[in-house]
């Protein structure tokens, strides 16, 4: 398959705030993810070992299938940036000024291209994420994750993942059974792993994503035996229930899948969901509510939020 690269690099008043509403512009298309650059980005456990420069402009860049719909996806992206720019210029609250390049990759090149934006970080205490092509020796009592995104969406790295990991070593008891919607690169059913479950079942629409999925279990040494990836919708055809559930993906899409969860989630479990921007925070705890949970807590990063709940009744069966 060919890809097109849309790179949108700016300058803004606040650029973290821009750049996360950049970056919900090209989510709002589906896509499978997106790569920032800053050039105040900090430098990471392997830094020294990188060939990679300190980037010279802030920037976000998203990947379109050049198919016949890109030039109605390209017309839509330029429209919205347009729109962003004078709402955030509205009473002078954010300038903002940017140029959106091109760039054809065919699909190779789409996957090797994510390496560069990729580091080794420590997201929690214990917790740390590395490349599976960078070299990083662990601290004693460091848990390390080895992931190769490859086609799928998943490195760790951003806001709602972190958070979710954060909350999944938080709520997570060894023993526990693991489901996670939309798995991606299956970076939280590799935290669930480590810390301690005991089976875990990752779900994803995208059938690259469940292949990605399957390798990066398998190079951290997950038995075969202790996990099922398989490819389909939402929580449809999940059988069984489980201690913790999550969900890093699309706000709108957590709204539908918030109607499935009860009937796989256990008495007293977990569902943790994230991928949420703030100001559709509201709209995701009233349908939990509406829906009989009782909200744990709230996490916010990066006017991200990631959500833990949980029912303490039964579900009916």
């Amino acid at each position: 398959m060919k890809w097109v690269e849309a790179k949108i690099i700016f300058d803004a008043d606040d650029s973290e705030a821009v750049s996360d509403l950049i970056s919900e512009i090209f989510y709002d298309f589906g896509l499978q993810g997106v790569a920032v650059e800053s050039p105040n980005i900090e430098p990471g456990h392997d830094w020294a070992e990188s060939a990679f420069p300190v980037p010279a402009h802030h920037s976000v860049t998203g990947y379109f299938p050049k198919n016949e719909s890109l030039p109605e996806k390209c017309r839509i992206l330029e429209a919205r940036m347009t729109a962003l720019k004078q709402m955030l210029e509205t009473g002078n609250a954010n300038r903002l000024t940017y140029t959106i390049g091109y760039h054809d990759l065919d699909e190779q090149d789409w996957a090797e291209s994510w390496k560069q934006y990729f580091y080794t970080e420590k997201i929690t205490d214990r917790i740390v994420i590395n490349p599976s092509w960078r070299k990083y020796t662990p601290a004693p009592g460091e848990i390390v994750l080895e992931i190769d995104p490859g086609m799928a969406f998943g490195t760790g790295t951003h806001p709602t993942t972190r958070m979710c990991i954060g909350l999944i070593e938080k709520h997570l008891r060894p023993g526990d059974t693991f489901l996670d919607v939309g798995t991606g690169s299956g970076i939280l059913m590799l935290a669930a792993a480590k810390l301690g479950a005991k089976a875990m079942t990752g779900v994803d629409n995208d059938a690259v994503a469940v292949g990605v999925a399957k390798r990066n279990l398998e190079k951290n040494g997950i038995p075969p035996e202790m996990h099922e990836v398989r490819a389909g919708n939402l929580a449809s055809g999940i059988s069984g229930q489980f201690s913790i559930i999550t969900a890093n993906i699309l706000s709108e899409v957590i709204m539908t899948l918030i109607d499935d969860i009860p009937p796989v989630l256990a008495k007293n479990g977990v569902f943790i969901c994230s991928g949420i921007i703030q100001p559709k925070q509201d709209m995701i705890l009233n349908k939990l509510m509406g829906r009989g949970f009782d909200i744990m807590e709230t996490v916010t990063m990066e006017e991200w939020v990631a959500i833990a709940a949980t029912r303490k009744q039964a579900p009916k069966k």
